[in-house]
């Protein structure tokens, strides 16, 4: 986790940064097989080399970005969630709750799903 501590210190509402400081270490106990890394300024869980998510701030909202596939198949857990989403991610309000089983899921997902995969993203 000192990968994120840099990118962490740069978020100025003391707040948000404790929330996405939260969500982080849940991720990392969660998932204490999958690495940290910082790649174009966001944080990204990765594993044997492969993109599984990536979580940043924003300045209304953390932004988790799963990639397409697992944005298509848990996009009505998304919204039931009650977050907004594009293609590729979906945003959490810092006002509102983290539904960690719904983290949980699309990140075991991507997991499972890229087990045999050797890129870094999905093609």
């Amino acid at each position: 986790m000192e990968v994120f501590e840099e990118y962490l210190e740069g978020i100025d509402d003391p707040d948000n940064r404790e929330r996405l400081q939260e969500v982080f270490t849940w991720v990392a106990e969660r998932f204490p097989n999958l690495e940290t890394v910082i790649k174009w300024n966001t944080p990204m869980f990765t594993d044997h080399g492969t993109f599984i998510i990536g979580i940043d701030a924003a300045k209304h909202h953390m932004s988790c970005a799963p990639e397409g596939a697992a944005m298509s198949r848990f996009a009505e857990d998304i919204a039931r969630a009650g977050y907004s989403s594009t293609k590729g991610l979906f945003r959490i309000r810092w006002n509102q709750t983290v539904d960690y089983k719904l983290l949980e899921k699309i990140i075991e997902f991507n997991i499972e799903d890229k087990a045999d995969y050797t890129k870094f993203w999905r093609e």
